[in-house]
This record gives structure tokens, C-alpha cells and sequence, in this order.
């Protein structure tokens, strides 16, 4: 087992909510839905954020939106992401959910660097329009009343095109409870390093509400030395969490320690992981109203994940991601050598697609103005078009 040294980290509030650890989820589309965020609640404690629900979507109250905005009823906090682009219908949205009781605190993206998002106006170019920006918040903040709202953002479009501290200004005065700052600019998408100086650089400006920080936290340690580096007041926990659902177990145990105490981590053996790849296909069969073909395809993406570093076959792996049925997963996952070792650094590290660095995809002339001019309105108009959950 390694060891890390605890900070001296207070309990997080934000707004009428406090959480005794200051860690959250990060909202992923496909992958935080309602039996991924119960696995690692099993784990650990925080805040965990549904995936990303399109505001036109759930006020239309589309099938599909009306399922991820669903909340099993261990889970509280109950948190939900909204994605929007115009503030009327961003508005309706969290009107919708406060008054069927639906959330107990409500998250804004800002900060989705995708392109299909991007080049419409959308996720983390939006920012840049700050007439735009601050409308959005503004009736947001107004529409949920005493349930708190936060938003996530990015640094900005490019190092160019900056606009995370203007925005965390303008985000404080239309009185949000905390914002998160994923620190890399929608043209880096998730390659190099997280720059850590600007989460500090934030939590500078903005004086009156939580900052908290986000990007490049694969470990416990990482959120210790961020938090003691940035001075933030919490952590948001994206790809590092991939397969690794008892992150939050370490997360919580690094700060609940006494300050200067060192905190145990888990290195799972190879029979633990399988138990928890378990639990998650099973929770996904709930999640799906008992379809095991459906939850056996949607936890394909997580075999890599789970077993990075094991000794696991590659003929073993490819089973697994053709598994239909939770019998079939038993089979395959009854061949394992369950006390196979945790296999140290070989399973660690960062997780998921980092992508490489572009040119974010924008609206013509999208960067000629920082207000939103009549010639973008029909973008914005097909920004959200897209089915929920990104």
C-alpha cells in the first residue's frame, strides 16, 4: 500500500449543500449516469454529477432526457448537469427541475470542447460571448432559487482567446454557489498537461464563492497536491476515475485525515477489480430496466479501463466487450486469477483519449466580437439539437 500525506481540508459547501470531503464527479457524457455514479458513491463520498442533459431536450421532455435525469433513490445529493445555449430555454430547464423536485443542485457546462458543441457556439466557446454568457447564468441562477447552481468551464478557446476569469467574475456577481475550472483551453481538449497556476489565478479573482479545480487528478496525490498548490477548495474528478471507481474511497480517506497524516490507497488485486466491474454491469442492467444486452454493450467501453495493467488475455478482453449477458460476463470473468497483484504503475496514470491539440471549431467570425451579433443567433438556434448526454 502507498501513502500520501492529507492536507488540512475543510468540509465544502456550496450553497445549502455540504459535502464532508470537497470532491465531485465530473459530469462525462456516457459514462456518469445513474449506475456509474451509485458505483462509486459505493466507494467513496462527494458530489456526483449526472451527465451532461440538454436544456431544449428536457424541456421537451424527450424519452430519453427524462431518463438520465433520473436519480435511484440512495443517491443524494442528487446533481444534474444542464447544457444550453439560450438563456430563455436554459431557464425553463431549471425551473422544470425545481419544481418537480427533481435536483438538489444544478451544474451549467461551459466547458465542452467537442467540436459538434464548439462550432455552433456552444460548451466553451460560449464564454467568449459575454452578453451571451451572463443572460444564461443570470436567469439560471434566478430560476433555481434556494437549489444551488454552479458552472463548469475551461480556460478558455485558445491562448489567445481567454475567458475564464471574466467569466468567473461575471458568474460570481449573478450569484452562483461555486464554479469549476477545468484548466486547458478547448483547443488543448484533454492533451499535455493541466495548467494548475490558472485555477489559482481564480481562486484570486473570485473571492465570495468555492473554486474548485479540475484536470490531470489520476491519484489521491494528485488532489492533495492540487488543492495545497492552487489553494482551491475542492477537486473535480473526471477521466482519472475510469475504471477506477475506488478513486473515491482514496480521495475520501486522503481528506479526512488528520492534517500531516498519511492516508492509505487502494491497489486492488485482480479478483477486487473484477468484483467491481461486476457490480458496475449490474447496476447498468438496473439503470437499462433490466436489459442485459443493453447494459453489456454500454459497459464495453469500460474493459480497457478496469484491467489496465493486469495480466488479462487479450482474447479474454475482446470476450468481454462482446459479452450480451451477465452470465456470459460470470463465464469470463470466473477465468481470472483473483489474486493476481495490484500491478503498481502500469495501472495507473491518465485515462481515455487525450486527443491532440486544434483549432476549436467556431462559428464564422464567431471571435470578431465579444457580443453576440444577429448572424450567429441561427447556430446557436441548431446547438441544441443534439439528444442529451452529449
Amino acid at each position: 500500500m502507498s501513502t500520501l500525506f492529507a492536507p488540512s481540508a475543510a468540509p465544502l459547501t456550496i450553497g445549502s449543500l455540504q459535502l464532508d470531503v470537497p470532491v465531485v464527479l465530473a459530469p462525462m457524457a456516457g459514462i456518469t449516469n445513474t449506475a456509474f455514479r451509485r458505483l462509486c458513491r459505493e466507494y467513496g463520498a462527494g458530489l456526483y454529477v449526472s451527465e451532461m442533459i440538454t436544456s431544449r431536450a428536457l424541456v421537451e421532455r424527450t424519452p430519453e432526457s427524462m431518463r438520465l435525469i433520473r436519480h435511484h433513490e440512495s443517491e443524494t445529493p442528487r446533481s444534474i448537469q444542464l447544457y444550453g445555449v439560450d438563456p430563455k430555454t436554459v431557464a425553463e430547464a431549471v425551473t422544470m427541475l425545481v419544481a418537480e423536485d427533481r435536483a438538489d443542485h444544478i451544474d451549467l457546462n461551459f466547458g465542452c470542447p467537442v467540436p459538434k458543441v464548439t462550432r455552433k457556439g456552444g460548451g466553451a466557446a460560449l464564454p467568449w460571448k459575454t452578453d451571451l454568457f451572463r443572460a444564461i447564468v443570470e436567469g439560471a441562477v434566478k430560476a433555481a432559487g434556494d437549489i444551488p447552481l454552479t458552472i463548469k468551464m475551461r480556460k478558455g478557446i485558445d491562448s489567445d482567446h481567454l475567458t475564464y476569469l471574466e467569466a468567473g467574475r461575471i458568474a460570481e456577481g449573478a450569484g452562483v454557489a461555486a464554479m469549476a475550472l477545468h484548466a486547458r483551453t478547448a483547443a488543448e481538449f484533454y492533451s499535455g498537461t493541466a495548467d494548475w497556476t490558472a485555477i489559482s489565478a481564480l481562486k484570486e479573482a473570485v473571492t465570495s464563492v468555492p473554486v474548485l479545480g479540475n484536470g490531470d487528478i489520476w491519484s489521491a496525490d494528485d488532489a492533495v497536491r492540487m488543492v495545497e498548490q492552487t489553494g482551491c477548495d475542492g477537486v473535480v474528478v473526471g477521466r482519472g476515475c475510469l475504471g477506477r471507481p475506488w478513486l473515491f474511497g482514496d480521495l475520501a480517506a486522503a481528506f479526512r485525515a488528520p492534517s500531516g497524516e498519511s492516508a492509505r490507497t487502494a491497489q486492488p488485486t485482480l479478483g477486487e477489480v473484477a468484483r467491481g466491474f461486476r457490480r458496475h454491469a449490474e447496476l447498468l442492467v438496473e439503470f437499462f430496466d433490466g436489459d442485459e444486452n443493453r447494459a453489456c454493450r454500454d459497459i464495453r467501453k469500460h474493459v480497457a479501463w478496469y484491467f489496465k495493467g493486469y495480466a488479462v488475455g487479450g482474447e479474454t478482453r475482446a470476450a468481454l466487450a462482446q459479452a450480451s449477458s451477465l452470465a456470459e460476463i460470470d463465464e469470463l470473468l470466473g477465468r481470472l486469477d483473483p489474486d493476481q497483484p495490484y500491478p503498481g504503475a502500469d495501472a495507473e496514470g491518465q485515462r481515455g483519449r487525450a486527443g491532440t491539440p486544434k483549432q476549436p471549431a467556431l462559428p464564422d467570425r464567431w471571435l470578431d466580437s465579444r457580443e453576440l451579433q444577429e448572424t450567429h443567433r441561427a447556430e446557436l438556434t441548431e446547438a441544441e439539437l443534439d439528444t442529451s448526454g452529449g
